[in-house]
């Protein structure tokens, strides 16, 4: 069986597995934020995995759309759709600035400029009134998606995230697979010889940054919606750290790694506490029980295991050995 009927069966075994999660007992609110940072780690795989540049300030692109979004619905009154389009807009608007000047530099000096701007934002979110500074903009209603679909009930939501999340990850997949990813490619491989074959590598890239940013964009303003709040931790570095982690543990340059990092990232913060206890009872070992306070410890010791033993990332490492057992078969 060869690789696309391999990814095509898995990808609808997800999709399946997802349509059927809240009866078969999974939290619906839980799922939904699992799904928003899926579709946040897999359009930073997008610049980082197929393009080759590093971004310290996605933060911005998901917790400024965060904050549009929440204000548009919150306090401006518009409808959901409306908000999540300003939401994805400002993202969008975002990385056009911030890509503008990233583009210009190479190496760590463009990264360190993606750092630098977004946390000026992040300033700018603590210090302005209408984000409630510190302690968030609270309480954003889900209303009714156009008129018709009363996203209160946390079921209409948990689907209709479903579908969003699923046509932006289509829409990454039909960009990896066009003309363009490919010319993103071979940036990422080549730079000075994509430009010795005349293609503008710096309008490349910045399209890149803004396709990026929007689709960050729209995953903030989905978890803003499905949450009914954004808080300074979305613009936090610490969140560009953990997408960053998301996609090295899931596999870089690989359209499933951002899932399955997420997923794993995901539920290890939430989960690390009940694993901890499980353990403590298990072993009989006190310490265990503290587990649950030291989230960072783990998913740092995570993070140095899988650049230590598996620099693909889990579904890069997968992908590899399937290529040397079909080659193994082949010979």
């Amino acid at each position: 069986m060869n690789f696309k009927k391999l990814s095509a069966i898995g990808y609808g075994l997800l999709f399946v597995g997802l349509l059927v999660a809240p009866w078969l007992g999974a939290y619906p609110v839980f799922v939904m934020k699992l799904m928003c940072f899926a579709l946040f780690a897999a359009a930073f795989n997008l610049l980082l995995g197929y393009t080759g540049l590093l971004s310290f300030g996605h933060a911005a692109f998901l917790g400024g759309s965060a904050y549009v979004a929440g204000q548009s619905m919150k306090v401006w009154g518009f409808t959901p759709e409306v908000g999540l389009l300003l939401g994805t807009a400002s993202g969008a608007l975002l990385g056009l600035i911030v890509g503008f000047f990233a583009i210009r530099r190479e190496g760590i000096y463009s990264t360190m400029i993606t750092l630098a701007l977004a946390q000026m934002l992040f300033f700018v979110c603590l210090q302005m009134p209408f984000t409630g500074g510190e302690d968030g903009l609270q309480g954003v209603p889900r209303g009714k998606l156009f008129g018709l679909i009363d996203l209160k009930d946390d079921l209409a939501m948990y689907y209709v995230v479903l579908v969003v999340v699923v046509a932006a990850f289509l829409l990454i997949v039909r960009t990896v697979h066009s003309p363009y990813g490919q010319v993103l490619k071979a940036i990422k491989e080549n730079e000075p010889r994509a430009i010795s074959l005349g293609y503008d590598t710096n309008r490349f890239k910045l399209l890149a940054f803004v396709l990026s940013a929007a689709l960050s964009g729209l995953a903030g303003s989905l978890k803003t919606l499905v949450l009914g709040f954004a808080t300074l931790s979305d613009v936090h570095w610490t969140a560009s750290g953990h997408v960053v982690l998301m996609t090295l543990v899931g596999g870089l340059g690989t359209l499933s790694g951002p899932l399955v990092g997420s997923a794993v990232v995901v539920l290890l913060e939430n989960k690390i506490g009940e694993l901890g206890e499980l353990l403590a009872n298990v072993s009989g070992i006190a310490w265990f029980h503290t587990l649950g306070e030291s989230v960072t410890i783990v998913t740092g010791l995570i993070f140095v295991i899988c650049v230590l033993a598996f620099r693909r990332g889990i579904m890069g490492e997968l992908i590899a050995w399937l290529t040397r057992v079909r080659g193994g078969k082949k010979a």
